[in-house]
């Protein structure tokens, strides 16, 4: 069975937004420059999309991702010598900032006067602890422009982005206006989106080291799942892992490993994210696959 021209059906089905070409040359640049100061870059997709039902859009379908593993995997990659190409959902989980997400941000600054009588913002650093090391590596990360944040909002950006972001280095009628629940009941026909993997490891980027990632919520399929993935679409690893306890325990599935990576109650207690745990692997995992090549 052929597969589908995946690049005609993006043409035929989504629009190329206008900035996609600025994007494409903004991070060829960066990839470009940190690639002759032998600095591996890595691309992050983060933060899940959605889909609007409508062209002025009122309703759409969406999904539950904050992202704050790739905003927290961004952070953990950064540390281990790559450059981030971040490429995030408008309003999602941002690397740094994610840590003080759930903080009205009101409530952690204060007015204090001067000797001179004039007002100043000063934070209050019980709100926001930490935000002095957080702030100062920050700066550190931007001056050295070790990440470069690129943000859609739709997920015809997504996928456009994505295909531009690989390089770098049809049309979905939708009524005008918004649906009128007095219509009646909501009847949708949905199209899958196309498969983006295959491309991605096929044409755009064959060279890469792909990993992607699987959620369930059946803990009895998911090596199945990911072993299968893995099976169809000839990239590199996938991290597999539940609903209910991707917070604290993952599986690394590559086409010879399982490995089990898992947080125990010393490790949360000391504050230590699973996905610092991830990418520990995942750069040794893409420091074999360059040795080998």
């Amino acid at each position: 069975m052929t597969e589908p021209n995946i690049d005609g059906k993006l043409a035929e089905e989504f629009a190329v937004p206008a900035h996609v070409e600025e994007v494409k040359t903004r991070m060829a640049e960066f990839a470009r420059c940190h690639a002759s100061e032998g600095r591996r870059v890595v691309v992050i997709t983060s933060g899940g999309t959605k889909v609007p039902l409508e062209s002025r859009t009122v309703r759409f379908l969406d999904n539950f991702s904050s992202g704050r593993r790739g905003a927290s995997s961004a952070e953990y990659f950064i540390e281990a010598g790559y450059a981030v190409i971040f490429l995030h959902r408008h309003r999602s989980l941002y690397p740094y900032s994610r840590m003080f997400s759930t903080v009205n941000i009101l409530d952690a600054l204060q007015l204090q006067t001067r000797e001179q009588g004039e007002d100043e913002v000063v934070v209050n650093q019980e709100v926001l602890p930490n935000i002095y090391k957080v702030l100062k590596r920050f700066q550190e990360v931007k001056e050295s422009r070790l990440l470069l944040p690129i943000e859609f909002s739709a997920l015809s950006e997504y996928l456009h982005l994505l295909k531009a972001t690989a390089q770098a280095v049809s049309t979905i009628e939708m009524p005008e206006h918004k649906i009128q629940s007095s219509n009646g009941p909501l009847q949708l026909s949905l199209n899958m989106v196309p498969k983006i993997l295959s491309p991605l490891v096929k044409d755009w980027a064959p060279q890469a080291f792909v990993i992607s990632f699987k959620l369930e919520t059946d803990a009895s399929i998911l090596l199945d799942k990911a072993k299968r993935a893995l099976d169809t679409y000839r990239h590199q690893a996938v991290v597999a892992n539940v609903l209910d306890s991707r917070r604290g325990y993952v599986v690394v599935v590559t086409p010879d490993s399982a490995v089990e990576l898992l947080l125990t109650d010393e490790d949360v207690k000391q504050d230590i994210e699973i996905e610092e745990r991830i990418v520990s692997n995942l750069t040794s995992a893409h420091q074999k696959f360059i040795d080998q090549v």
